[in-house]
């Protein structure tokens, strides 16, 4: 089979849905905080006629809970720090308690960014986050990556200077030497040539691991350390993906010493999964049914023990929720749709999810004719094939996220009622009405429905566009025509000719961070001043919560509220969730607490540790501490049908990796989907 199908998928996601190109390619305290609920959101919205959606009979089978009623969301306007009237905020218009609370950490001391960055350099440290981390943390994590990239390229500045005047050495700046001086570090100290700092998805995290950890890749300073911030699976993942590419040696760090869980991740841990799988499993091994095939395809967000004891059952292939898609198009055209049954899970608002976008093919009949499905889904595809492959994809029922999980009918219906000019961003995991608006708009390139990177790189080039249209716009003023969808028109605007892209944020907060840096990157490559993107919430604006007080009762906190939650595990029930709790047992000063503790490892090694001459003692209590820290290891010793758990566990991934590259199933897990029959 050749690459064409998958690229015919994408030209699917392209043309017919265009957002979902999103699906093309890559891409110490835990306890919890008492809750306090602060003044609801001062903007008001304009309100504007419903958006259009899919017919509800292409609904996904599951529904969100209800909430109270919202009517406006927070939100920030982004614009570009070059903008000298708003400079004094950063170039940020915060507007209802949550955003203010979100944006209140996006732009840290330099002071705290330069002494970070000197202790990862220092002691060789690379930090792998998910995009979902707290977002005073994401803010300094951002200032990081710029700093070292802002430093390197000053040296390679000097260097090219130095040559070209051939001078043996030309003295370094003030500004430079005083940011040295913050670091700690002589300004001789080599800067790598990887960042030494990287916020991805799950899987991109263990390839920036690998990066920072080779000597070659790295750029000669490789990482002796890693510290993961996310959930543990995602430790637990970039440890194994380093140990398959030669850097099993680095150790893999934890923020915090208790279990971080994830609710996604644990639904696919209990017998319950497993009993799910081999309903699938037997039946395809039974004589009666030697030509049906059976194919597991997991979400990559589980556990290695989740996909160990998957692929023991059936042959499996992780997937992302980028590439789940053309995974499961591939692997039904590959195999035959109409004798390979696809069991997804463990997400089952995804795998509902993907059920509606087969169904909203299917039920166009005039529209979705055999040809156009084979120019523009899949060449081996028809509407029999799509429906064969529609009927034959099973979900498992009992898994969801619980920050997507409160995306309820409330902020569907406001989303729907009160913002029909913004575009609409969903990422896969949410209940389907938020799906369906974001799906319905994607036919249109006005919405994406795909992973956190598909929704930051939708953002991304609808800022791009609109930075680039600006200068004819001004040289062609509002002429009375149709608004861009997403944008306020002119003429509801102030006397500033500004356009304002609007985007509803349909996945976890902590995106924010990611999204500001991207957009103010851009509007001030352009030097753009007329461009402003507004970044809106789903969320109630009471979704925060109190700043715990100290011991004392006191609370020394300059600020009153941070992202949280107003009730529940991590989400509103005034409406939508405002952040992952799991994600939020990462924070700085866990960070601060793993740099400090490898120090003083590196301290004891050298002798220098200042433990008044017990080295080994002082050491071994540094090393054990360290230890609570490691990703979970349940499988290290352990076999599954005589194979080792580990490489048992990694090889979805491996299959996976080869569609990414390949464009096909690998030979292997073909052979091993064929072999089911003969068991």
């Amino acid at each position: 089979m050749s690459s064409a199908g998958s690229r015919s998928a994408s030209a699917f996601a392209s043309r017919s849905f265009p957002s979902l190109a999103s699906f093309r390619r890559d891409g110490d305290d835990d306890s919890p905080r008492r809750i306090s609920r602060t003044t609801t959101a001062t903007t008001t919205a304009t309100a504007t006629p419903t958006a259009t959606i899919i017919p509800r009979t292409y609904f996904s089978s599951v529904s969100a809970p209800p909430a109270q009623q919202v009517d406006v969301f927070p939100s920030i306007v982004i614009h570009s720090t070059l903008n000298a009237q708003i400079n004094d905020n950063n170039g940020l218009q915060p507007q209802g308690s949550f955003a203010e609370a979100q944006a209140a950490f996006l732009n840290p001391p330099k002071e705290t960014i330069r002494s970070l960055l000197g202790q990862l350099l220092k002691h060789n440290i690379g930090i792998v986050a998910h995009y979902y981390m707290d977002v005073e943390l994401q803010g300094i994590l951002h200032g990081v990556k710029r700093l070292q990239m802002d430093l390197l390229n000053r040296h390679q500045q000097q260097h090219q200077q130095q040559q070209q005047q051939q001078q043996q050495q030309i003295p370094l700046d003030e500004e430079l030497l005083e940011i040295y001086r913050q670091m700690d570090l002589p300004p001789t100290h080599a800067i790598p040539a990887h960042p030494l700092v990287a916020i991805a998805d799950s899987l991109a995290m263990g390839d920036h691991a690998v990066r920072m950890c080779s000597p070659v890749l790295s750029g000669g300073a490789a990482a002796s350390s890693i510290i993961c911030l996310g959930v543990d699976f995602m430790s637990e993942s970039v440890a194994a993906i380093m140990a398959r590419n030669g850097c099993g040696h680095v150790p893999v760090y934890r923020a915090a010493t208790r279990h971080i869980g994830c609710s996604l991740a644990e639904s696919a841990e209990g017998k319950g999964y497993e009993a799910w799988l081999r309903k699938f499993g037997d039946a395809s091994s039974s004589p009666s049914s030697s030509d049906k095939k059976a194919l597991h395809v997991v979400y990559i967000n589980t556990s290695l023990e989740t996909k160990a004891t998957s692929a023991s059952i059936l042959p499996t292939i992780t997937c992302t929720s980028s590439n789940v898609l053309q995974t499961i198009l591939q692997a039904s055209a590959q195999m035959g749709p109409d004798r390979l049954q696809i069991c997804y899970g463990p997400d089952t608002y995804m795998g509902e999810n993907l059920k509606s976008l087969l169904d909203a093919v299917l039920s166009h009949d005039e529209s979705w004719t055999d040809s156009r499905i084979r120019d523009e889904l899949h060449p081996l595809h028809t509407r029999e094939s799509l429906r064969h492959l529609r009927d034959n994809l099973h979900v498992y029922p009992h898994g969801n996220c619980i920050v997507h999980h409160m995306f309820g009918n409330s902020v569907v219906e406001t989303v729907s009622d009160k913002y029909a000019d913004a575009y609409v961003t969903a990422h896969l995991e949410v209940p389907g009405e938020m799906f369906q608006i974001a799906l319905e708009k994607s036919m249109n390139d006005e919405g994406v429905v795909g992973s956190t990177s598909n929704i930051l790189q939708f953002i991304e080039r609808k800022v791009e566009e609109a930075a680039k249209d600006m200068p004819s716009s001004r040289q062609h003023p509002h002429n009375g025509s149709q608004p861009h969808i997403g944008s306020t028109p002119q003429s509801q605007q102030s006397s500033s000719p500004k356009r304002r892209l609007k985007f509803i944020l349909g996945t976890e907060a902590g995106m924010v961070t990611s999204i500001v840096r991207s957009v103010q990157d851009i509007l001030d490559a352009h030097r753009c001043h007329d461009v402003e993107a507004e970044i809106i919430f789903p969320v109630s604006s009471e979704a925060v919560m109190g700043v715990e007080d100290d011991a004392e009762g006191t609370n020394d906190s300059s600020l009153g509220v941070v992202p949280g939650v107003a009730g529940g595990e991590g989400c509103s029930t005034a409406g939508g969730c405002a952040t992952c709790p799991f994600m939020k047992m990462n924070d700085l000063d866990a960070v601060h607490d793993l740099v400090d503790m490898i120090q003083s490892m590196r301290g004891a090694d050298d002798g220098n540790d200042g433990s008044d001459g017990d080295t080994n003692n002082y050491r071994n209590k540094v090393e054990l501490q360290l230890r609570k820290h490691l990703p979970p290891n349940r499988l290290k010793g352990k076999s599954i049908n005589g194979r080792d758990a580990i490489e048992l566990g990694s090889e979805p991934i491996v299959f996976m990796r080869h569609f990414m590259k390949n464009k096909v199933m690998s030979d292997d897990l073909v052979q091993r989907i064929e072999r089911m029959g003969q068991l």
